[in-house]
């Protein structure tokens, strides 16, 4: 005899009274019945109120109003209120499959390992037309896609795993689903099934169209769950290429903008970061050894290149293996490459760039 609900459906709204009522039944209309339903309303000005006051009286929902307190804490107070084995979101704007509760569930039955596992969905438009199919590729048979974080909403949690990494975190305020698989993806198993069992609503109000927003909050997660995992006995490297010819202006690392030279401003910019150790700049002209050593920066360090090295049609793998060899032998560290030629790279995209690396545990990274 079951003692409670093995699935917890949190239904979270905020204003989002007019697309309420598609959400809730397609939790009702689920082809397994041990759920129960937490239907949370954050602070609306709409209807919602009176949305859910229809299904107050059904068993297995419950009805919570919170005073705005966004996202991640109300994924906390879900988790707090929560009696079920497996916890999932769905987002008041949103709707579900009627078969994603069985099969994601089922999922993390039949796997003890599991934390937590996601389907592929669908995108629809405002008024409920599906306009693509988000399919993600398969875990369990894909290399490096680990830096692919699934949807904060439609991932099937085991409760246990997510009050064992301590929940959610509340002080960015966006990336709910991204900080939980930085937290749960190296200590737990992870699963995806490549079937379209959620319903994905986009519109000018989503959270996901608050792009700065969202950006922000993923480089810091991902800059602190870095230095977590890397240990800065490896080396990380930014290494600055320049050359005399071959560019549209002979040395256009000499080129000034707003009272410095190309190559100052990468080097001040790669000084920034405290992920860097070592700055490395690279070229077949000794002006740029005479700029280098003037800096008298500890953390900057010179190599002569030659100038067929640094030529079109020559490929710059030569000149970098030369600058391991002597800078990180056993090729044990991470290293970035800096081109003058793009000057508004900041400090942010670098070390956002180093910690993709290091949290996906990926080859390489492109900003």
């Amino acid at each position: 005899m079951s003692l409670g609900p093995r699935i917890t459906v949190y239904l979270v709204s905020h204003n989002y009274g007019r697309y309420l009522d598609a959400a809730i039944e397609s939790v009702l209309n689920q082809t397994v019945n041990d759920w129960e339903l937490l239907l949370i309303d954050d602070g609306s000005s709409d209807h919602t109120p009176t949305v859910m006051k229809r299904y107050e009286n059904l068993p297995n929902v419950k009805i919570f109003r919170t005073k705005g307190i966004g996202l991640t804490s109300v994924c906390n107070f879900a988790l707090k209120q929560a009696s079920g084995k497996y916890l999932i979101r769905l987002d008041g704007d949103d709707y579900f499959d009627d078969n994603i509760l069985l099969i994601l569930a089922n999922l993390l039955d039949n796997d003890a390992n599991l934390a937590l596992v996601f389907p592929d969905y669908y995108l629809m438009d405002a008024e409920g037309e599906v306009f693509a199919h988000e399919r993600r590729l398969q875990l369990s048979l894909e290399d490096h896609v680990m830096d692919m974080p699934p949807n904060g909403a439609c991932t099937m949690f085991r409760i246990s795993c997510l009050k064992q990494v301590g929940g959610y975190r509340e002080d960015l305020g966006a990336q709910d689903g991204f900080d939980m698989w930085m937290k749960l993806k190296d200590k737990f198993s992870s699963s995806n099934v490549n079937l379209p069992l959620f319903y994905y609503r986009r519109h000018g109000e989503n959270l996901t169209e608050q792009s700065l927003r969202i950006v922000n909050a993923r480089r810091v997660l991902k800059k602190e769950h870095s230095q977590k995992l890397y240990h800065m006995k490896q080396p990380v490297l930014a290494i600055i290429p320049c050359r005399k010819h071959f560019d549209f202006v002979e040395d256009v690392w000499k080129q000034e903008f707003d009272g410095k030279t190309l190559l100052e401003r990468d080097i001040c910019v790669c000084l920034e970061t405290n992920l860097v150790e070592k700055v490395v700049v690279t070229c077949d002209n000794p002006e740029a050894e005479e700029l280098v050593n003037s800096l008298n920066n500890p953390r900057v360090f010179y190599y002569p290149r030659t100038t067929k090295s640094t030529q079109i049609n020559t490929n710059i793998c030569s000149t970098l293996k030369e600058i391991f060899d002597v800078f990180d032998p056993n090729y044990s560290g991470v290293s970035i490459i800096r081109y003058v030629q793009t000057p508004f790279i900041s400090k942010d995209t670098i070390e956002e760039a180093i910690a993709s690396l290091i949290v996906s545990k990926a080859e390489s990274s492109c900003s």
